[in-house]
């Protein structure tokens, strides 16, 4: 785990890092079906050299936060632990946006006591419904308060178009903007060259797919060939489709987090890449709201 990727100096995050979301019950809701297997893979992301992992409070809600806290503090040095704000939970297990000024302070105050630190190494404001730039301003203004307090050393973005990253650029610094990309939806093609020219990580959320994981005829042959899961290659692609680019597949399984390490290892050769290219589409397919 010796790839990473740094955003700042005080911010160096491995390529391939962890996304908390499955320690959650199904559906992102309620405690882990395991705890024992949670706390098993949490440990596990240290012993491998992980320095990155992606969490919010509204998983559970409150229940991962609370998980990474009891087993993982005080944290390892250089671990970073990654958030998100502007949604919450239902009582219907849906996501409604929450990116009042005081529905922000709140999470990013609930964030801080769940995961019990005195400031967020990095929080990605989520923004739902909408691509225009002047939805972004107010929300992003808020987050940059928040920064200038000591409560967030660096922002991010989540679900947002260039349009709103270029607007939020001009409020506070963007080291990062987590969308929904992988190999068969490319509709962010614009906006990860984008962030590979400015030096922004590009984190794709569901990586591999969502619940339904990617399939593919072209994917499955270049597994085969290679001798790989399809998973594996799958995100071998995404690591070399940009140089700022950063992994968080989420998985319950000790097992399964040691294969998607695995995949930082892999190198396609020229025709694999070509034959993997073929297999996206522009067309954004939301399996699950984020």
């Amino acid at each position: 785990m010796n790839d990473t990727l740094k955003l700042a100096d005080d911010l160096s995050l491995t390529r391939m890092g962890y996304g908390a979301i499955q320690l959650a019950g199904p559906m992102a809701w309620g405690p882990p079906k395991d705890r024992d297997k949670a706390v098993a893979v949490l440990r596990e992301i240290v012993e491998l050299g992980i320095t990155h992992i992606d969490t919010s409070d509204y998983y559970g809600p409150h229940t991962v936060n609370e998980l990474i806290r009891d087993t993982l503090h005080p944290y390892p040095e250089g671990l970073h632990i990654v958030t998100k704000v502007g949604a919450r939970r239902g009582p219907d297990k849906s996501w409604p946006a929450a990116t009042s000024r005081e529905e922000l302070i709140s999470a990013v105050h609930d964030n801080l006591g769940h995961l019990g630190l005195d400031s967020l190494d990095l929080v990605n404001l989520r923004i739902t419904d909408t691509t225009a730039a002047a939805d972004v301003v107010e929300p992003f203004r808020v987050m940059a308060e928040l920064r200038e307090q000591g409560l967030i050393k660096h922002l991010g973005l989540s679900n947002v178009s260039i349009e709103q990253v270029e607007a939020a650029r001009e409020i506070a610094p963007v080291v990062s903007v987590q969308n929904f990309f992988n190999l068969a939806v490319r509709k962010d093609d614009a906006l990860v060259d984008l962030c590979a020219e400015e030096g922004i990580a590009f984190v794709p959320f569901w990586p591999l797919g969502g619940f339904r994981p990617l399939q593919s005829d072209a994917l499955q042959e270049v597994a085969d060939e290679l001798g790989h899961t399809p998973l594996q290659v799958a995100q071998a692609w995404l690591l070399r489709r940009s140089p700022t680019m950063l992994l968080i597949p989420g998985t319950s399984s000790v097992e399964h987090l040691r294969e998607n390490v695995a995949s930082a290892d892999i190198t396609l050769p020229a025709e694999a890449v070509e034959k993997l290219n073929s297999v996206g589409s522009t067309e954004a397919r939301m399996p699950w709201e984020h």
